[in-house]
C-alpha cells in the first residue's frame, strides 16, 4: 500500500510542469519587502467564504477533465472540467449549510466564525491533489512573514470522496498532521493509522461494507456467488476482503472473480458477461463505482442476461443511472447496501436561496447556475450551440422552479455524511477552545493557543469527538478513524411507469446490541424471478444429517458430494464434514443421524430357536422320567436287574440332569447361570459316561467270571467297587470344575466382535484351558467306554448290552467331535445353540440307544423278560 501511495505522489509531482507553475510560497528576494509570494496559481473551480477558522473541502462537481495537447515548446495550458454533477454540488452546498448552521448556533463555537474554501477535483487524481495542495499552502498572493510561516490556511479538510485520491492526499497531509475527514472514501487500506495518522471518515470502511454484504448472503444461504469489481483501490481492496469474509464468515465460495477494465475495453467486458452467463452461481456481487459499471450493464442488456440476483455495493446501490426501464428486466430485484440516509432540517430552503456572485473564488456557483438554467455569465462569448443560442444569466432565475438532483433531499446519503464530517470538525474545535489550562492533552497538560490553532492539535480532539446529530445518529471514531458502520439495505423494485424505484427494506448496524446485525423486511422484497421467491445459489445442496461432505477434486470447497456415514457412525448436523463414531454400546440409526442402543442378542426363551431347544430339553427330561418310572415299576424283572440295575437308575438320573442343564444355557446370561451351566453340564455328563463305563466293565467282568477259572473276576468288581469307581471318576470332574471356578470363573460378557451392530450377550469361559480340560476329560471317559464296549460287542446277544453301549458311544463321540468346529465357527447366540444341540443330541443318543431296547422288551414283549429267555442262547450253546 505504501508503494502505491508513493507512486501516486511521484506521478503528481512529476506532472507539475504540465499543470502549472509551482505554487509553493518562496521569499521574494527582488522586492526587498521581506514578504513571501506564490510562484503561480492553479486553475480550480471553487467556493469561498471568509471566517476566523477556515475548513477546506474537496468535491466531485464535474465528471470529466479535459487535458490540452502538449507541444513541449511552450508552457502548457491548465486542464479544465466538463459535465456538471448536480448531486455532488448539493454535497458541497451541504457543507456550506452546516457551517452556516454552526455559526448561528450560540452553543457551538461561540465567538468563532467558521469559513470554508471548497474545490472541485473533477474526478481526477492530479486535479484533486493540486486542490489539496492549494488548501494546504493557501492562495494568498503574499505574506509578510520573512520565513513564510503563519496561521494555516485551513484547519481541516472535508473530503476527498475518492479512495485513490484520499490515499495520495492523506500521505502528504499526514506528514503535517492536517485532519482530513472523508465522507465517501471507503477503502479499508485507509484504516492503517501509521500510514494515514490524520485521516478520518464518516462513511464506514469497505471492511464493514463487505461484512454487511456477507450478512445478506448469509441470511439467504447464498454460498456460491460471483464477484465483479472495479480496477481501483476501492474495488481491489474490497474484493480481497470479500474473498476472506466469504470463506470465514459464510463458509462459501467465489465462483468467479472478474475485474472491470479501466479503459472499458469491449472485449474484456464481453468476456466478463460470458463468465456470468456460464457460471452456475445465480448471485453476482458487484463492488464498483457507476463509471466502471455502465459498459457492463449495457452488455448485460445486449446479451439478455437474466435470472441473476445482483448485489450492489454502496457506490452504485442508489445510482439513478441504472434506474431505467431498459434495465428493469435485468437489474430488477437488486439488493444493495447504501450509506445511511439522513434528514437535515432547513437544507432545502438553504439550497433554494443560493445566488451567484462575480467573485473568482466562487466560480463553482457560476458553473452551477449556467448548467442549471442553460445560460452564461460571459456575454462576450455568446455563440450558437447547435441550433440554439445561449442566453445571458441574470442571476434572478428561480431555483424553486427546478427539479433536479440538486434540490432532491429525499435521499440524503453522501450529503448527510458531509454534514456529519463538518460537525465532527466543529465539535473537535469546540472541545479545543474550551480546554481548561492544566488539563490539556499536550505535553505538560497545556491547551492549544486560541490565537494560533494548528491542524495537528485538532487531530487529537477529533479522535475523541462524540456527539449525536439532529437526526439521532451517533457520531464517533474508532482508533483507526472509522465511523460506526450503519448501512441501509436497498431493493430495486418496479415502478408503475416501468422504471426502477429504490426502496429501503432493512438495515445493517454493526454496533447493534441485538442478536442480529442485519434487520430485513423480507415481505417487502421484490424478487425478479418467475417464482417470485428467494433464489438458490449453491454449488452443492446442503448435506442432510446422516451424511458427510466430500469435496470434489479440483473444485472449490463448497462444491462437494454428500456421502452417507458408514455403519456405526452418525452426523446429526447439516453439512457435517465428518461422521462421529457411536459409543461402544450404541449403534447408528437407519438414518445415521443419531446413536441408538445396540440390540442385545442372546438365546432367549421367547424366540423360536430358544423355544425349540427348551421343548426338546423338557421332552428329554420327561422321557428320562418315563423310562425311570418304567424301570422302577419293573425293577424286579430280569431285564432291569441284569447288569446292575443301580447303575441303570444312576444313568437315567444323570441323563435327566443333562437334559435339565440345557435350561441354564437359555435366557439372558447372569453370573450364576454362567458359572453353573458348564459345571452342571460337565458333572452330569461325567456321571453319565462313568456309569456307562462301569456298566461296560461289569459286562466284561460277568463274562470273564462265567468262564472256567474266572469266578474271581466279579469279586474284584462288586457293587461297592462299581459305586466307588463312579464316585471317583465324577469327583475328579468336580475337582476340575472347582479349580476352574476358583481361578477363572465364567462371567457374563457383552461381545461386539461378531456383529458390530449388536451386543452378543454371552458367557465368557474365563479360561479356555479349564474348559478344554473339562471337555477333554469327558472325551477320555467316552473313548475308553467306546473301546471296551467295542471289544465286548461279540458276546451273546441275549445277555450282552455292549453292542448298545457301543452304538450309544459312537453317537456320543460323533456328536462331540463335530461340536468343536461347529462351536468355533458359529457366531453369537448360535454358538450357544450348537452347544445345547450337542448336549441334547448326545443325551438322546445315550437314552435311546441304551434304554429303548429294554423298554421295548418290558412293554411290548414281556414274555422275553425272563431269566430263561436271557440265558436261552447260552443253554443252546452248551
Amino acid at each position: 500500500m505504501c508503494f502505491v501511495s508513493y507512486l501516486y505522489l511521484c506521478i503528481i509531482w512529476s506532472s507539475s510542469a504540465f499543470f502549472s507553475h509551482s505554487s509553493s510560497p518562496v521569499p521574494d528576494s527582488t522586492s526587498g519587502s521581506g514578504s513571501c509570494q506564490l510562484r503561480g496559481h492553479f486553475n480550480l473551480n471553487g467556493m469561498y467564504q471568509d471566517g476566523d477558522l477556515i475548513l477546506g473541502g474537496l468535491f466531485e462537481v464535474h465528471f470529466l477533465t479535459v487535458f490540452p495537447e502538449l507541444s513541449f515548446t511552450s508552457e502548457p495550458e491548465q486542464p479544465y472540467c466538463e459535465q456538471f454533477d448536480m448531486a455532488s454540488f448539493q454535497q458541497a452546498q451541504t457543507m456550506a449549510f452546516a457551517i452556516d448552521e454552526i455559526n448561528r448556533n450560540p452553543k457551538l463555537l461561540p465567538n468563532i466564525t467558521l469559513g470554508y474554501h471548497m474545490y472541485d477535483n473533477c474526478v481526477k487524481l492530479a486535479v484533486a491533489f493540486r486542490a489539496a495542495m492549494a488548501l494546504l499552502s493557501g492562495t494568498d498572493e503574499a505574506t509578510s512573514s520573512v520565513d513564510c510561516t503563519g496561521s494555516p490556511p485551513v484547519i481541516g479538510i472535508v473530503g476527498d470522496p475518492g479512495s485513490t485520491h484520499s490515499i495520495a492526499i492523506s500521505s502528504v497531509l499526514g506528514l503535517f498532521r492536517v485532519p482530513m475527514v472523508s465522507y465517501f472514501a471507503t477503502c479499508s487500506c485507509l484504516s492503517h493509522r501509521r500510514q494515514y495518522p490524520s485521516f478520518f471518515r464518516t462513511i464506514p470502511s469497505d471492511a464493514f461494507q463487505v461484512h454487511a454484504i456477507t450478512q445478506i448472503l448469509k441470511r439467504f444461504s447464498w454460498t456460491w456467488v460471483g464477484l465483479v469489481y472495479s480496477d481501483d483501490d476501492y474495488g481491489i481492496h474490497a474484493a480481497h476482503a470479500f474473498h476472506q469474509d466469504v470463506q470465514v464468515q459464510l463458509s462459501g465460495c467465489v465462483a468467479y472473480s472478474e475485474m472491470l477494465p479501466r479503459d472499458n475495453n469491449r472485449k474484456d467486458v464481453r468476456r466478463i458477461v460470458e463468465a456470468i452467463k456460464a457460471s452456475t452461481a445465480r448471485v453476482v456481487v458487484v463492488i464498483s463505482t457507476e463509471a466502471y459499471l455502465l459498459p457492463l450493464m449495457d452488455e448485460v442488456a445486449l446479451r439478455n442476461v437474466t435470472g441473476r440476483q445482483w448485489i450492489a455495493s454502496e457506490a452504485w446501490a442508489t445510482s439513478p443511472v441504472f434506474l431505467t426501464r431498459r434495465l428493469l428486466p435485468y437489474l430488477g430485484g437488486t439488493l444493495g447496501i447504501a450509506i445511511r440516509r439522513g434528514e437535515i432540517q432547513g437544507l432545502r430552503d438553504f439550497l433554494l436561496r443560493l445566488q451567484p456572485d462575480s467573485h473568482p473564488k466562487n466560480n463553482m456557483v457560476q458553473n452551477f447556475w449556467e448548467e442549471m438554467f442553460g445560460c452564461t455569465f460571459d456575454s462576450g462569448s455568446i455563440q450558437a450551440d447547435g441550433e440554439e443560442e445561449k442566453k445571458v444569466c441574470t442571476g434572478e432565475e428561480k431555483l424553486r422552479n427546478t427539479d433536479t438532483a440538486y434540490t432532491d433531499i429525499s435521499e440524503l446519503r453522501a450529503s448527510y455524511n458531509v454534514y456529519k464530517a463538518v460537525y465532527a470538525l466543529a465539535h473537535a474545535l469546540h472541545d479545543l477552545t474550551t480546554c481548561k489550562e492544566g488539563k490539556g492533552p499536550f505535553n505538560g497538560h497545556i491547551c492549544a493557543s486560541l490565537g494560533n490553532i494548528q491542524p495537528w492539535q485538532v487531530v487529537d480532539y477529533l479522535q475523541k469527538v462524540n456527539f449525536t446529530t439532529g437526526f439521532g445518529d451517533h457520531v464517533s471514531f474508532d482508533k483507526d478513524g472509522n465511523a460506526l458502520a450503519i448501512y441501509d439495505v436497498m431493493n430495486w423494485q418496479p415502478n408503475p411507469d416501468g422504471s426502477i424505484k429504490v426502496h429501503t427494506v432493512g438495515m445493517v448496524d454493526e454496533a447493534s446490541q441485538a442478536d442480529y446485525v442485519l434487520t430485513l423486511d423480507e415481505d417487502a422484497l421484490f424478487w425478479n424471478f418467475e417464482s417470485k421467491k428467494v433464489p438458490r445459489s449453491v454449488c452443492s445442496e446442503s448435506c442432510p444429517p446422516g451424511t458427510r461432505r466430500a469435496r470434489r477434486k479440483g473444485l472449490p470447497i463448497c462444491c462437494f458430494d454428500c456421502l452417507p456415514c458408514t455403519d456405526g457412525e452418525i452426523s446429526n448436523v447439516t453439512d457435517s464434514t465428518e461422521c462421529t463414531a457411536c459409543p461402544e454400546e450404541f449403534w447408528s440409526s437407519p438414518e445415521k443421524d443419531r446413536c441408538v442402543p445396540k440390540e442385545v442378542e442372546f438365546l432367549s426363551y421367547e424366540e423360536p430357536l430358544g423355544i425349540s431347544l427348551t421343548t426338546a430339553s423338557l421332552f428329554g427330561s420327561c422321557f428320562c422320567a418315563g423310562v425311570l418310572g418304567i424301570f422302577a415299576r419293573h425293577r424286579h424283572t430280569p431285564v432291569v436287574r441284569a447288569n446292575n440295575s443301580e447303575l441303570s437308575f444312576l444313568l437315567l438320573l444323570s441323563l435327566k440332569l443333562c437334559f435339565m442343564c440345557v435350561l441354564l444355557f437359555i435366557g439372558q446370561p447372569q453370573l450364576w447361570t454362567c458359572q453353573l451351566r458348564h459345571v452342571a453340564f460337565g458333572i452330569s455328563f461325567v456321571l453319565s459316561v462313568s456309569s456307562i463305563l462301569v456298566k461296560t466293565m461289569v459286562v466284561v467282568a460277568v463274562f470273564k467270571s462265567s468262564r472256567p477259572g474266572g469266578q474271581s473276576a466279579m469279586k474284584w468288581f462288586g457293587v461297592a467297587q462299581q459305586r466307588g469307581t463312579v464316585l471317583v471318576l465324577t469327583a475328579f470332574q468336580v475337582a476340575i470344575c472347582a479349580a476352574w471356578l476358583a481361578t477363572a470363573s465364567p462371567t457374563p460378557y457383552k461381545n461386539t466382535r461378531y456383529v458390530s451392530s449388536k451386543i452378543v450377550y454371552e458367557c465368557a469361559v474365563g479360561s479356555v484351558l479349564w474348559f478344554a480340560t473339562l471337555l477333554g476329560y469327558i472325551g477320555l471317559l467316552a473313548a475308553v467306554s467306546f473301546l471296551l464296549a467295542f471289544l465286548a460287542r461279540n458276546l451273546p446277544d441275549n445277555f450282552n448290552e455292549a453292542k448298545f453301549i457301543t452304538f450309544s458311544m459312537l453317537i456320543f463321540c460323533a456328536v462331540w467331535i463335530t461340536f468343536v468346529p461347529a462351536y468355533i465357527s458359529s457366531p453369537g447366540k448360535y454358538s450357544v445353540a450348537v452347544e445345547v444341540f450337542a448336549i441334547l443330541a448326545s443325551s438322546f443318543g445315550l437314552l435311546v440307544a441304551i434304554f429303548a431296547p429294554k423298554c421295548y422288551i418290558i412293554l411290548l414283549h414281556p414274555e422275553r423278560n425272563t431269566k430263561q429267555a436271557i440265558m436261552g442262547r447260552t443253554t443252546q450253546k452248551k
